[in-house]
């Protein structure tokens, strides 16, 4: 089935596809790429692994795609969709899905069970605390680390991995197989030197924190094996802190700003579930990390 040129009328009522994805649980990125990947595994081997990327998705699911996809795209699609054509599923449709409820209800996370909110102006934020103690108290590091695969980690001195996960735990972690990229403030910059002066500190506080966590991650990557220490990424970058920002798995996000004159610890926490048919803010912290990690220098 080739690609039509023909453009969509745009519609308010959803697109079947992302009606049929909510209905199935399999609206987040990571879930539809396992589902897409089981689907074209039965249809042909070689389309595994060519899911469209989440820009591409959201497009798909927003109705801005003109046309239909490409024929590998459709043949997956009406494989994990049986009786659904490909312009049936890329139609707008006034089917319904289940209502959401009205009342907060536990779900599952990286993290432990918290109250979902379904709110459509909160979009993917599920949690949100006035500090990053408060979270820390709902998120151990333990229950968010112990059995990711990726972890991807930008802010200051990265106390959350480097303070509060420990060094053993950290090494099975990267032996058994789990990517790390730690993204730090340059000690050396003047970045940091800029941060400390805001925070009210005279004594390079900052400064000697992000130094030695930087170390203490350098020697534990010293004594692993060559697979493992290629495993665990460090890099330094020197530009206006922002944000702490924490992926974990591609589906957990903790997002938490810096505000003026404030310490980090003191500032408000958001945890973001990635949920691709929604209009959410994941997609756009995870590109800002990316965003990041290109501009820096490795350690």
């Amino acid at each position: 089935m080739a690609p039509q040129p023909e453009a969509r009328i745009m519609t308010d009522l959803p697109i079947l596809l992302k009606t049929l994805l909510t209905q199935r649980h399999w609206q987040t990125y990571s879930t539809f790429c396992k589902e897409y990947d089981k689907a074209a595994k039965k249809v042909d081997p070689s389309l595994q692994g060519g899911w469209p990327s989440r820009a591409q998705l959201h497009r798909w699911l927003t109705g801005e795609l003109k046309g239909l996809p490409y024929s590998g795209h459709c043949r997956v699609l009406e494989a994990m969709f049986p009786g659904r054509s490909a312009r049936e599923l890329f139609s707008a449709t006034a089917v319904e899905i289940p209502e959401q409820r009205t009342e907060p209800v536990p779900v599952k996370s990286a993290g432990p069970d918290t109250a979902a909110c379904f709110m459509p102006q909160m979009a993917d934020v599920t949690a949100i605390f006035s500090s990053r103690a408060a979270f820390s108290s709902a998120y151990p590091a333990s229950t968010m680390f112990d059995d990711a695969k990726e972890i991807n980690a930008a802010g200051l001195s990265l106390n959350i991995l480097c303070q509060s996960y420990p060094d053993h735990h950290l090494r099975r972690l990267l032996d058994s197989g789990t990517r790390i990229r730690c993204l730090f403030l340059d000690p050396q910059g003047q970045a940091i030197r800029a941060r400390e002066a805001e925070e009210g500190y005279t004594d390079s506080t900052l400064t000697t924190l992000t130094a030695l966590n930087i170390s203490m991650l350098t020697r534990l990557r010293d004594r692993l094996d060559a697979t493992s220490a290629q495993r665990l990424e460090l890099h330094v970058y020197d530009e206006t802190i922002r944000f702490n920002l924490l992926i974990v798995d591609r589906a957990l996000c903790v997002v938490q700003p810096y505000l003026p004159q404030a310490r980090g610890v003191d500032s408000p926490t958001f945890v973001i579930k990635d949920n691709t048919a929604a209009e959410g803010l994941f997609p756009i912290f995870d590109q800002v990390l990316r965003d990041m990690w290109e501009r820096s220098k490795p350690v």
